[in-house]
């Protein structure tokens, strides 16, 4: 018969009774506790008696795996010989990376890698002799992926997998396959963290039928691996973009241009799928024998001239650069916001740095955020008929329109196209329009006005009825002034928005440049302008801001002081920005326009409206009424619920089951909530009538929840017992 060497720190008995009928066992666990604590012989003789009571052959070896002759012997002697080893030994030392002592890091790779490595080692002969083997390395999540707290657990995790694809090449011609699981299943380590219910559906019997076909003389699969748990089985492989040649024979390659061609390299458009390090290799055999022929990209493109007449630009304007994704998430909506001067001094600014707000939102602005990685990702180096030389390039004006406010969180597709190129003879201006989409729905639409230094008299026009058009202030006193003092550290803020050059925080580079010190960002001016207007003209009601066109004039210094003079004129706020230090204009012939006040009321629907939730909440608060004390008892818990539609938040929803006899109310929670839970409107109503499982809904990312989760668990059975709904 077939044996089995178990390294079971991180199984149950109810694994092996899918096994039984057609194996015999030597069944190996030290019996530690979950951080590898101890020793007992409890653990690997109750899967022999479970084993030998149903029929089966076993016998039980307590050694550590580092004693892996010791457990492989046990096998042998037993049953003379070993044909599939399973490699499950684990124990946990979680701690975050600073706090990882030397001890918990070794004694994580002792158990998971060097035991896997030795009980393997041990059988290895044994199973070239008689041609035939099956292994198993057990993987997790937190290896592929990673996970807070788990860095030694990580690094052995997908050191197995390392370790099962070299095994699965040697081992090929003996008939000896390796393989990689990735488990997910209920175990000694996990019984204490999750619920009853979900060890249940995450039981180690949804593992082990996996373990068996892998392990079958006829399966042909070798080097494979798979995440595995609750029924679902799926298969990972290697992904690897078509990347970019970044150099020329001739010439050498530069940190410059793998910045110009960052876009290609990281592009999983068509992207291959290499098998093997033979397929890896040729591939750079391939390129190295491109660039030897000459067909490498250029790694110093250092012409000025753009093109020696306009007719070089046919192919250029209209080019559509390749699509750009922009995913982002409250967090970076917050950082924006604090980059372009919001602040918890300015009561009114809290819904842009505070997602708790009832009122949370995404400053305007952040369009341009969403849009530049088209522009910054290199792709100006790809249009056809234009050689530009990346250090030449400076932002000369910016143009950015809003069709709805933007979501709080999403991912936007953004497709940019060259909508013109006009010669102002010191250079040329390349006009960048960039759309950006959530779904098939347009959010926003910017124009970047990019201006190349040293490109232009090449006897193009100069200008662009394409072009969207600076407006002169009026001459008269402004209506409004409003002032902000920048920080020493904003543009080290600001660039965490995803603007990386260097001229804004490097003295040397800047230096290089011929500035006195590291400038800020034109488009975190810009970003202070218009708050300063979204401020004084529309009370922050981001509803109402339609656009914005700036040209910038001067470059600004960290620690300077931004003072936006304003002129209303209808629903256009005219603006330019000064320092007042030096008297310098920075932004000039500008202009925001707004929405009419009617017309804003009019999209922005009351909070709640509209919504299926909102009868439920009214009917709990109904209901309370009656049972409140009772369940204030029971629970002793606020929750608050944040109601989407779309990829916006509608409604907030308090339940506050702490205070008095408990009470339903709409909004965040005025003191502080116990739990937050966020679902839309649409899962809210199929958790209500049974049709979806919150654990379901939680593990599958469509209900988020954030504070004493467990606090959960005693609503729903509040729900269940008491509103019948």
């Amino acid at each position: 018969g077939l044996n089995q060497s178990f390294a079971s720190q991180k199984r149950s008995i109810a694994q092996t009774e899918f096994l039984f009928v057609y194996f015999c066992f030597a069944v190996n666990d030290l019996g530690g506790d979950f951080t590898g604590v101890g020793k007992s012989s409890l653990a690997a003789d109750k899967v022999v008696e479970k084993i030998r009571r149903k029929g089966g052959k076993a016998v039980a070896n307590y050694d550590s795996v580092e004693e892996g002759e010791k457990i492989v012997k046990t096998a042998l002697d037993a049953f003379g010989r070993i044909d599939i080893v399973i490699n499950n030994a684990g124990i946990l030392r979680d701690r975050s990376f600073s706090r990882i002592s030397d001890g918990d890091w070794d004694i994580i790779q002792r158990v998971h890698l060097r035991g896997s490595f030795l009980v393997t080692r041990a059988a290895w002969d044994h199973m070239k002799k008689q041609n035939f083997g099956r292994i198993i390395m057990t993987s997790s999540a937190s290896g592929i992926y990673g996970n807070f707290g788990q860095a030694n657990y990580c690094a052995a995790k997908l050191g197995l997998l390392g370790l099962s694809n070299c095994l699965a090449v040697e081992g090929k011609k003996n008939n000896i396959h390796c393989n990689t699981i990735a488990p997910t299943a209920g175990s000694r380590m996990t019984q204490t963290i999750l619920p009853e219910d979900l060890l249940e559906a995450l039981k180690p019997d949804y593992v082990a039928p996996l373990v068996l076909w892998l392990c079958h003389e006829s399966c042909e699969e070798n080097g494979g691996l798979f995440e595995v748990g609750a029924g679902w089985i799926g298969k990972l492989r290697w992904e690897r973009s078509l990347g970019a040649l970044v150099r020329q024979k001739t010439q050498p390659m530069t940190p410059e241009a793998v910045k110009a061609n960052w876009t290609k390299i990281c592009d999983f458009d068509n992207a291959t799928k290499p098998r093997s390090i033979q397929e890896s290799i040729g591939s750079i055999v391939e390129a190295l024998n491109k660039i030897n022929s000459g067909e490498g990209v250029s790694a110093n493109q250092t012409s000025h001239a753009a093109s020696a007449a306009p007719s070089g630009f046919a192919g250029a304007i209209g080019h559509k650069l390749p699509p750009s994704y922009a995913s982002y998430a409250e967090l970076d909506t917050i950082m924006y916001a604090l980059g372009v001067g919001a602040s918890v001094k300015e009561p009114k600014d809290m819904k842009f740095i505070y997602e708790g707000s009832s009122d949370f939102s995404c400053l305007p602005t952040f369009g341009v955020i969403l849009a530049q990685k088209s522009v910054l990702g290199g792709g100006l180096a790809e249009i056809p008929g234009l050689s530009i030389n990346l250090a030449k390039i400076l932002h000369g004006e910016q143009y950015l329109e809003l069709y709805k406010p933007i979501p709080r969180a999403g991912k936007l597709r953004c497709e940019t196209v060259v909508a013109d190129i006009m010669d102002k003879g010191s250079g040329l201006v390349v006009l960048l329009d960039v759309y950006s989409y959530s779904g098939e729905e347009l959010i926003c639409y910017n124009q970047f006005s990019i201006f190349v230094v040293g490109s232009g008299g090449f006897g193009g026009k100069r200008t662009s009825d394409k072009a969207k058009a600076a407006v002169a202030v009026p001459d008269r006193p402004p209506d409004a002034v409003l002032s902000d003092t920048t920080s020493l550290n904003q543009a080290a803020l600001y660039r965490l928005s995803g603007d990386w050059n260097p001229l804004h925080i490097d003295p040397n580079f800047a230096s290089l440049a011929g500035f006195d010190k590291p400038i800020l960002h034109g488009l975190c001016t810009f970003g202070f302008s218009a708050r300063h207007i979204l401020q004084q003209f529309a009370d922050n009601d981001v509803s109402r801001f339609k656009a914005i066109k700036v040209r910038f004039a001067k470059p600004v210094y960290p620690g300077q002081t931004l003072q936006t003079e304003m002129w209303k004129e209808g629903n256009r706020i005219h603006f330019q920005t000064k320092v007042p230090g030096t008297g310098d204009i920075v932004i000039s012939n500008a202009y925001v326009d707004l929405v009419p006040v009617s017309a804003a009321s009019a999209k922005t629907p009351s909070e709640g409206a509209g919504l299926q939730s909102t009868l439920v909440f009214e009917e709990i608060g109904r209901r309370l009424q009656h049972i409140g004390q009772e369940v204030v008892k029971k629970v002793g818990a606020v929750f608050e619920w944040h109601i989407t539609k779309g990829e916006n938040t509608a409604a907030k929803w308090t339940i506050d089951l702490k205070t008095g006899s408990g009470k339903v109310y709409q909004g965040p929670a005025k003191g502080s909530a116990d739990v937050t839970i966020t679902l839309s409107d649409k899962d809210f109503m199929e958790v209500v009538l049974g049709k979806l499982d919150p654990q379901k809904a939680f593990f599958s990312g469509r209900l988020k929840a954030r504070g004493n989760i467990l606090l959960s668990q005693k609503l729903q059975m509040i729900l269940k017992d008491y509103a019948k709904l």
